[in-house]
């Protein structure tokens, strides 16, 4: 049976996380504010200025815990892990797929298949559930667009290919994406993507939740005994979890863009959730963050059908379960990576 357990966000500033014998305390100012069983935790995410305590961390990385650090805005600054899992031949096999380009060809053009269907998908539901002519239009003449650029995947033969044909299938994708917001528009009016700093509400919204699906994503590469750092779609660099990128593409649509128009749509975030700082960057307030991190702890729990495994499973363990057959792939278990496609 699996089990999805919590992650812990810290975003109070200034909070110090300690252990207790078995158990998590949040202290603010040397009061305890919460407690939780450290057994109920699955990792720790901190934001900002918090203090995780020697005891706490060393636990952590004795028990497989991760702990991650975002600044006060979402972005990563760093994650700890504990012994590196998994047989050295399986990291092995990925090193070799990853500087051999026709394996990574095969992997990274199956991992953007997966995202630009999961993206048709979000928005042939906008479609249908619109109620002006034209957005149901834009968006099924977007959604046409994407299913042509996955028709064009197969015959893609370099990875430069692949990465043309999802930055294609993006920019019809978020052509149209301000068509999905139907409610509030003048707070979250959408002109295109920006990132670092994000120039308005929603590209602030969905830039803190790729950053969290960023940390799940990593962290279930590790936890299967891959290298988060070696990729096949994105480049590598320094410093960069290149797999982990890679593992959160075929989730963007899912997990972080339809979530983030849920709240929009729905009204459970308004303008007064977000910072407007002087420069045109805009942030999630401490209050927004709250309501986001609550939002998507909640649709991790959800359950879903999982195509391939032909059984319900939470959302939240879609990440490991993606993991583990990449790593059967790489061992030659299975002949090809089958992405995950949302219904």
């Amino acid at each position: 049976m699996e089990q999805a357990l919590n992650t812990l966000f810290v975003m109070s500033q200034n909070a110090y996380v300690r252990l207790d014998h078995e158990t998590v305390r949040v202290d603010i100012e040397k009061e305890t504010r919460l407690q939780i069983p450290l057994h109920h935790l699955g990792g720790i995410t901190v934001f900002g200025n918090v203090l995780v305590s020697p005891g706490l961390l060393a636990k952590c990385a004795e028990d497989g815990r991760s702990v991650t650090w975002l600044s006060p805005t979402g972005r990563f600054a760093g994650r700890m892990e504990g012994p590196q899992s998994g047989n050295v031949l399986l990291r092995k096999a990925q090193w070799e797929a990853a500087l051999n380009e026709e394996q990574a060809i095969r992997i990274a053009r199956n991992i953007v298949a997966g995202k630009i269907q999961n993206q048709r998908t979000s928005l042939l539901r906008s479609a249908r559930e619109s109620e002006s002519e034209n957005e149901r239009e834009a968006l099924y003449g977007a959604a046409a667009r994407l299913g042509d650029a996955v028709a064009r995947l197969p015959p893609a033969g370099t990875l430069d290919g692949v990465r043309g044909i999802e930055g294609e299938a993006a920019q019809a994708y978020f052509k149209v994406f301000g068509r999905m917001i139907r409610q509030n528009r003048e707070t979250f009016d959408f002109k295109g993507r920006s990132r670092r700093p994000p120039r308005d509400a929603i590209n602030a919204l969905l830039s803190f939740f790729y950053a969290l699906l960023l940390s799940d994503c990593s962290g279930a590469a590790q936890g299967v005994g891959l290298d988060p750092q070696a990729g096949f779609l994105h480049a590598l660099r320094p410093g960069r979890p290149a797999l982990g990128l890679d593992m959160m593409e075929e989730f963007r649509p899912f997990l972080a863009d339809r979530l983030a128009l849920t709240l929009v749509n729905r009204r459970q975030v308004c303008r007064k959730d977000f910072d407007f700082r002087d420069g045109g960057a805009v942030y999630l307030s401490e209050k927004g963050r709250k309501i986001v991190v609550a939002a998507y702890q909640g649709r991790k729990r959800e359950q879903l059908s999982h195509p391939l495994l032909e059984r319900k499973v939470s959302a939240g363990l879609l990440p490991h379960l993606q993991a583990r057959l990449l790593a059967r792939t790489l061992r030659g278990d299975v002949e090809s990576y089958v992405p995950f496609t949302a219904k």
